[in-house]
């Protein structure tokens, strides 16, 4: 089977954790051109990851159209998004996105519809649902085992100023859109699509910081079907260099507590005496996400996150957003 031509477009810092791993899967893949509105970060990482032999480009259109790819990695920041998935998806282009794909439902909406309708393979970068531990319980809840699920807490925990870019909220979407997205797609993808949302955010920390427009504390509560309640704590301005995402879950027959998505102890607490099961895996879960997309595209089956996840998700911060706004609880759409 031929490699998969693949290209990355946005030669970011988060970028360099991809091609790393495009290049352990160097007998399914070929990284053969990079692309990026500052040139030099494209030959950059032409000149590390490909000894100089990869294409450069600094237009998308340009790549989209000339590089002949199978496959093409968008790593860019979220305000930079525009056309370039349809464009891609015309082409039959297979896509991999980061998170958020969009800053408005509208323009992720359109992504899924050019994806969907050319019938190509596509990936949205929401690695945690490859953790070890959350594939786990994630089969406990499908099969039925750990019964219904009651209450699903996360919270994510980080301080540092960024890029500037990342401290205005017009191109971020905020640190919920940004970062904190990741958590409500987890609690999404355990706990099933939610009702309703609710959610305060403030900008405590950093008021005195020119063009920080981001919320830096948050607090968000989603309500499920049959009751279940979702909670999510995010500030950035906590511990300086460290950065802290961990998840609770409680479930009829199972509790959980998470450390991260590779690590958790599961109490099963219909039993008598309590059974408990510890998991502990040190998975390269950007690797898992990207193998799953190379199979996918191989053989045909779904990838685990379509584009049509980080629609969802992305559904599911804005409308927090909305209500932080309004101060008001938020009904959500069941589904597009």
């Amino acid at each position: 089977m031929a490699k998969l031509r693949t290209a990355i477009l946005g030669c970011g810092q988060f970028a360099h954790r991809h091609a790393e791993n495009l290049l352990s899967l160097d007998s399914e893949v070929s990284l053969t051109a990079f692309c990026d509105y500052y040139v030099d970060n494209a030959i950059n990482f032409r000149d590390q990851y490909t000894q100089g032999k990869a294409q450069i480009y600094q237009d998308y259109r340009d790549l989209i159209d000339n590089a002949a790819l199978d496959l093409l990695v968008i790593t860019l920041p979220p305000f930079a998004h525009k056309d370039e998935v349809a464009l891609a998806a015309s082409k039959g282009i297979h896509l991999f996105v980061e998170k958020p794909i969009a800053l408005s439902s509208a323009h992720a909406w359109r992504m899924v519809e050019a994806v969907e309708s050319a019938g190509i393979k596509s990936q949205v970068g929401f690695m945690f649902r490859f953790g070890k531990a959350v594939e786990r319980v994630k089969s406990l809840i499908d099969e039925n085992s750990a019964g219904r699920p009651g209450l699903m807490s996360a919270r994510y925990f980080c301080n540092a100023l960024h890029a500037d870019w990342w401290r205005d909220k017009e191109k971020s979407g905020g640190q919920l859109v940004e970062q904190v997205i990741h958590m409500v797609d987890l609690m999404r993808y355990i706990m099933g699509e939610p009702l309703s949302v609710f959610s305060r955010q403030e900008n405590l920390f950093h008021t005195e910081v020119p063009g920080y427009t981001n919320e830096d504390v948050s607090a968000t509560i989603y309500s499920f079907p049959k009751g279940a309640l979702g909670v999510i704590y995010a500030t950035n301005g906590a511990i300086p260099g460290r950065w802290i995402n961990d998840y609770r879950l409680v479930a009829e027959k199972l509790t959980v507590e998470f450390f991260g998505a590779n690590e958790a102890n599961l109490f099963f607490t219909d039993q008598d005496p309590i059974d408990t099961e510890m998991i502990k895996e040190d998975r390269n879960i950007h690797l898992s996400e990207m193998q799953d997309l190379i199979k996918a595209i191989n053989t045909g089956s779904q990838t685990r996150t379509p584009i049509r996840e980080g629609a969802l998700s992305l559904d599911m911060v804005l409308a927090a957003n909305k209500s932080a706004e309004t101060r008001q609880e938020i009904l959500l759409k069941s589904s597009h």
